[in-house]
């Protein structure tokens, strides 16, 4: 049975691998706003939020951006990262525009490879082909210690939720 979401309270199936807490995160390499290649998941030398949007050019996901980046700035030990099917030129307009300059944007444009393996890509409706929004905390031994589908698309996530376990993995 496919993961669910919703968008404006329909149902909506989603593609990919599903991976959960207790799970190794994949590890994907993802252009940003300059076109270099940024990996996140894995094993690292910092933990990672990870943050997965449908698109920056929405009010819910620009405001989502904003307050991760503002927020998860004064993590010590973490690194945090936006992804979304934005190109990278349109990410560089927003952070401009948005004053965005404490996480990496990182676009999936190509072959959807972060949707694919995090299971986070819409799979049918308006939004199809497009990430679902979505929350992964992972800490540097590579593993996911915590996830949030969120449950409707429009909305926003637990921010207080995902800080806290970013807090305890960057430890």
């Amino acid at each position: 049975m496919p993961t669910l979401t919703k968008l404006k309270g329909n149902d909506v199936a989603l593609a990919g691998n599903q991976v959960n807490v207790g799970d190794k995160a994949p590890i994907v390499t993802l252009p940003n706003k300059g076109l270099e290649n940024i990996t996140i998941g894995g094993a690292s030398d910092k933990a990672q939020l990870i943050i997965a949007v449908p698109s920056l050019d929405t009010p819910v996901c620009a405001m989502e951006t904003t307050k991760f980046n503002n927020e998860a700035a004064s993590v010590e030990g973490a690194k945090v990262a936006v992804v979304s099917m934005d190109l990278p030129f349109a990410m560089g307009r927003f952070c401009s525009t948005e004053g965005i300059e404490n996480l990496e944007t990182l676009s999936d444009f190509r072959d959807s490879e972060f949707c694919i393996k995090y299971g986070t890509l819409i799979a049918e409706g308006a939004l199809r082909g497009l990430s679902a929004r979505a929350v992964f905390v992972v800490n540097k031994e590579g593993i996911v210690t915590y996830k949030e589908i969120v449950p409707e698309i429009t909305a926003e996530p637990d921010y207080t939720s995902a800080l806290e376990a970013l807090k305890a993995a960057a430890k």
